[in-house]
């Protein structure tokens, strides 16, 4: 289950906590600390690596949005941003409908992982907005239920 680029690997040792055993399950995502926290009240229940977005040179801010939000309902397998010229897999809207995503590391054109994106995993801000998980951490923020509120702080 390990991969050489660290795309496919967990971020904790642990088995996933079921979704459905916990009555105040929130996520806190910290960018300038590169992590995720699966909370339950104020009980982490999993820690993840992530990647968050890069600082704006003009507001000298993330290009994530900070603040309060909720899991969305709209999810998907994958999508390609021909601008940007990638795209990505298990994505989870947390803002804007489709427009702020939690997601797997990068894939170029044909669909392959990019190993120097998955690197950047845990260790520092790379993405446009999203925020970039493993994939198995991708896929699990997909079994959380709509409404799931999201916390995200820049410190």
């Amino acid at each position: 289950d390990k991969s050489t680029d660290g795309s496919l690997i967990h971020s904790q040792n642990q088995p996933y906590t079921d979704p459905n055993k916990y009555h105040n399950l929130n996520i806190l995502a910290n960018i300038k600390k590169n992590r995720v926290y699966i909370k339950n009240a104020n009980q982490t229940l999993y820690t993840m690596y992530c990647s968050a977005g890069m600082t704006n040179p003009k507001t000298n801010h993330s290009y994530t949005p900070t603040g309060d939000f909720k899991l969305q309902s709209e999810r998907g397998t994958s999508f390609y941003n021909k601008d940007l010229k990638e795209g990505a897999n298990d994505w989870t809207s947390f803002k804007d409908h489709g427009v702020y995503l939690f997601h797997t590391v990068p894939t170029n054109s044909h669909g392959d992982y990019k190993p120097e994106e998955a690197a950047k995993l845990g260790k520092q801000p790379a993405s446009h907005g999203c925020i970039r998980l493993s994939i198995p951490d991708a896929k699990y923020i997909q079994t959380l239920p709509t409404g799931t509120p999201v916390k995200i702080v820049e410190k």
